[in-house]
């Protein structure tokens, strides 16, 4: 078993009051949560879950809330879509640097998911990329929990398509 930490956001009706989420959550397996209620009608949970696998802890985790908050709607899991600040962030480099290594090792760098103004890349793939092509030190923890945050969004996406 290992801990997986990792965020789930979420939209909620605007008519339910921070306090009654936090009940709800911490009443309902999700105390294992640090709880964002920021903005009307978003909620985004910071957990530190222990599980057998990243891939479990996030689905349970999603389980939890569902269970706990039935109104609510997952948005995203992450850690997965990044930009260049939240990517040096993780791997405790500059932006200037990655971009400076994107600029020029362009044919091997990762693409991005979306091209403009910022650009974003799956995590996974850039911490792949920083391990295997400049040897950087990442924990297997991390790389599971981007892997699994990347294929549960994709398909989470999926289902929302179809």
């Amino acid at each position: 078993m290992n801990d997986y930490d990792f965020t789930l956001k979420f939209v909620v009706p605007v008519t339910i009051s921070s306090d009654e989420i936090a009940d709800s959550l911490y009443g309902g397996d999700c105390d294992d949560a640090i709880i964002g209620v920021g903005v009307p009608g978003r909620l985004a949970l910071n957990f530190m879950r222990e599980a057998a696998s990243a891939k479990d802890a996030i689905k349970s985790a999603i389980s939890d809330v569902q269970k706990s908050l039935p109104q609510a709607v997952l948005v995203e899991i992450g850690p997965d879509l990044v930009g260049l600040s939240d990517a040096g962030e993780q791997l405790k480099m500059s932006r200037q640097y990655l971009r400076k290594v994107r600029d020029k090792e362009l044919a091997k760098f990762p693409l991005p998911m979306h091209e403009g103004n910022p650009s974003l890349w799956h995590l996974y793939h850039l911490l792949e990329y920083f391990k295997q092509e400049k040897r950087k030190a990442i924990s297997e923890n991390d790389m599971e929990v981007a892997k699994a945050a990347m294929l549960l969004n994709y398909e989470h996406q999926k289902q929302r398509v179809y």
